[in-house]
Parts: C-alpha cells; structure tokens; sequence
C-alpha cells in the first residue's frame, strides 16, 4: 500500500486521533532551520474542507500553546451557542422617582457585559438617558459589575507591562477596555507637540504639551520620559521629535479600579447632567425601575474585532458571557465547564480532546490544544449556517488585521487574498490557523504552532506553510 493511500485510511475519519506522519515541505523545514527551531516543537495540519485526507500532517495531535489562536475556539462557541445577531444589554435604572427632570435617589448602570461599550456609544447612551429626561441626580451614580466574577487582576503579572491594553480585566460593566489614548500632534511654530487624551477622565490632569526636538523618531515613547505614578497626572519629562508627525499612544489607565467611575462622571457632565452625590460600586436593587436599555453591536461585529484585531479582553468578555447566558452570573470556570459540555456535544466522545482553556483568550502560560483539534473546528464551522460569519472575522492575508504585513514581507505572494487568518504570538510561541483557498479552488483548514522559545523569529515558517497551501497545483 502507497504512503497516500495509508494516509488516506489513517486521516479519512479523524475522530479516531489517527496521524500520518509527512515529510515537512522543504521551505517549511528550511524557515525553521534557519530560526533553528527543532521540528520536535512543531505542529502542522493541512486538511481539505471537502473531506479528503490530510495534505500534511506534522505531530497533528500534540498538545500545544496556541497563544491567541485560541480565540477561534471561544469566537466559534459563542457563534454556535448564541448566535450571530445576539446582543448585550447595558441597563440603567432609576432608584427613587423621576420628577421634572431630578432624580430623587440613585441612578444605577447595570452591566451586561458588553465587550464594546465604548466611549462614543457610552456618550450617545448618556444623550439617550437625557431625552428620556434625566437631567439631575440628587444621589449617586452607581456602577454594577456583578454579572462576572473577575478575581482580583494584577495587569503586570503576565509579563510586567501593566500599562499595556491587552493585560486589561474583564468586568460585567467594562468602560472602554479601561484604556487612555495620547495623542502627539507636532507643532513647529511653537516648538512644541500638542498633547490630546480621550476618554475623558474625571480628576485626570495631562501636560498639554511636550516639547519638540529633531531626535530620530525611534524610541519616540521613551524620549518622552512618562511619569505614570499618579493617577491624577501624567506627565512629560522628555521631548517628542518633529520627525515622527502625529503618533497616537495606547494606554491601560495607570488605576483601573477608578477608571469607570471617572469616566461616568466626565460623560455624565459632558452630557449636561448634574450629579449631586458620588460615582461609586454597588449592585441594582429589586426595586429600581429600568428607564433605559443600551444595545451592544451584534456578536457577528464583536467577533470580528476579536479576532481581527486579537482583543483579548474583547475576548474574555465573550468566554464569560457563555456561562452568564445559561447560569445568570458568568466566571471563568463556569465557562470552561460551558465549553468544555459543548465540545463533547459538538465532535463527540471519540472526537479531539477537548481544549486546556484558561480565560478565553489565549494570553495565557497554561491553555492547550491541538492541530487536529483546531483544525477539526475550523472544519465544523465551515458546515454551519454561520460559516461565512466566522470566516470573516478572521484577517485576510496581506489585507488587514494581524496578516496585514504578509504584503510586505513578501514571503508568502500567492496566499494574498487567498487565506483568512488567524495569528497568535507569545515570548515562546508563534501560531497561525485559518482556511486557505488553493489554486486548484479546493478550499483547507490549516493550523501551524511552535512551541519555542526561538519561536517569535519563526514566524516566516508559518507563513510558509499558508503559501505552501495555497499553492496546490
């Protein structure tokens, strides 16, 4: 019996967790060499969504981290579970009674764990609320974040860069993924740069200016020497050169804990609106009264952002929601309990293990799972009615998202516009999966993952494994 023909038997019916083992294409095995990333580290899976056998087949079922590549694993099951057109509510409510616009009592904002309520919805929610004529509140403003069950995060724990906006907590009421966007906009006349910062935050002062140097724009961020030890202040000691034009700065807020009920308050003002008490934590009593019900975009937009953009607190508001949806309270083991019961439900006792989840998002030392695995969901979700729903919310190569710079690197020219991504990246892990379109118009799961700490460097390797797909015939 030929190798394709054992291969054919072994891989035709992949719940039984057979694997073939295939030469590694040579531009593959050379791209690793050159990262000298052993191909004991690696993981490899090509498969045809028609059905047919694998076209290669590398340590498929090896256990592996697959860094951000596990969103497709919590963006699927939200897909499959809630459906495309499913929403999250944020509520507001009227503790007391609503006389000539004055609130007599608290005005309390429930969270529904929308993973997108942004500051420009945030700001039309207010304009909202005001039409329904809540202009005053004699009491306070009280934000409830109890839908989830977050334990107490330290943003600096994973790889000590706390003012990061991936190493972001979750909330049932998340404010604008707690974030704080600097603005550098170069003005020569004054010889100095601009400073803008949104959202707006209450108590929060910015140096509204920075001055301008001719320095190369290289390392422009430590040039200007940022002092975020207060939260009430940030400051610039540096300067910000004139060769780098406008730049915009992503932040996490150096303290999250106050960051929502600062950004209430700015809103809440900005709106119009007169607090007399404070914007503080609390829960929604039985007694308040809904006045308004604030729609998030549908899952099929939040999906999109997730995985095109890989948002990991994006993501782990949709794996907590899985478990608030069929329990009323969501946690991350509840989740992992929701997913791991749909697994089973969906590929079966004999099917791929199940995956090692931690919080749904993949910033994570600790989740696990296999080629075989991704490559068995990815062909699910190209049998469902919402196929094309998940398959556009991964990045096109070349095009946009995460792949974008696959045009650049010119080491991948035919998969341009020919396979749908998605990449994951962590110090020792590099991963890719997604479908690619071949030459032939056969249409593949494929999955790469590298488990190394040469890792990062190999990243044209996966890129080569994408072209190689593509390239059928």
């Amino acid at each position: 019996m030929s190798f394709l023909s054992r291969c054919a038997l072994a891989l035709s019916a992949l719940v039984l967790g057979t694997a073939c083992a295939q030469p590694i294409p040579p531009e593959i095995a050379s791209a690793l060499a050159r990262a000298r990333v052993p191909l004991d580290a690696v993981s490899l899976l090509v498969l045809p969504l028609d059905g047919g056998p694998a076209r290669l087949s590398h340590r498929a079922q090896a256990s592996m981290n697959p860094a951000s590549v596990m969103k497709l694993v919590t963006t699927f099951a939200a897909l499959d579970q809630l459906g495309p057109d499913f929403t999250w509510k944020t509520r507001f409510y009227i503790d007391g009674t609503l006389d000539n616009g004055v609130v007599n009592g608290n005005l309390v904002i429930r969270g529904g764990g929308d993973p997108k309520w942004v500051i420009e919805r945030i700001t039309a929610d207010f304009q909202a609320l005001r039409e329904r004529g809540v202009r005053e509140v004699r009491g306070d403003i009280v934000l409830d974040a109890s839908l989830f069950d977050v334990p107490a995060h330290d943003p600096g724990a994973f790889d000590g860069e706390p003012m990061r906006p991936y190493n972001s907590a979750p909330s049932g009421l998340l404010v604008n993924f707690k974030s704080v966007l600097l603005g550098f906009v170069p003005d020569p006349a004054s010889h100095t740069a601009r400073v803008t910062s949104e959202p707006p935050l209450a108590g929060l002062t910015v140096d509204a200016s920075v001055p301008l140097s001719s320095d190369d724009c290289a390392g422009w961020r430590g040039a200007l020497q940022a002092d975020f030890s207060s939260p009430d202040r940030i400051r610039f000691g540096g300067s910000y050169s004139v060769r780098c034009g406008e730049q915009i700065w992503p932040l996490a807020y150096a303290d999250p804990a106050s960051y929502a009920r600062r950004v209430m308050a700015a809103v809440f003002a900005a709106s119009g609106g007169v607090l007399d008490g404070q914007v503080r934590p609390g829960t929604t009593p039985p007694t308040a009264r809904l006045i308004l019900e604030a729609p998030s975009l549908p899952l099929s937009s939040i999906i999109a952002d997730v995985n095109h953009f890989s948002n990991n607190v994006m993501a782990q508001q949709v794996f907590l929601t899985l478990s608030a949806q069929q329990r009323g309270h969501g946690s991350f083991a509840a989740s992992r309990e929701v997913v791991a019961r749909w697994w089973r439900q969906t590929f079966g006792a004999g099917g791929p293990p199940a995956p090692v989840l931690d919080n749904g998002s993949g910033l994570s030392r600790d989740g696990r799972i296999s080629a075989l695995a991704l490559a068995q969901l990815l062909r699910t979700a190209a049998q469902r009615p919402t196929a094309d729903v998940f398959e556009q919310s991964l990045s096109l190569a070349g095009v946009d998202g995460t792949v974008a710079r696959m045009r650049s690197s010119g080491t991948a020219p035919d998969a341009i516009g020919n396979a749908w991504l998605k990449t994951g990246t962590l110090r020792d892990v590099a991963a890719v999966a997604g479908y690619a379109t071949g030459r032939s118009g056969r249409r593949y799961a494929l999955v790469g993952l590298i488990n190394h700490p040469n890792a990062p460097t190999a990243r044209p390797a996966l890129d080569a494994l994408v072209e190689w797909t593509v390239k059928d015939q």
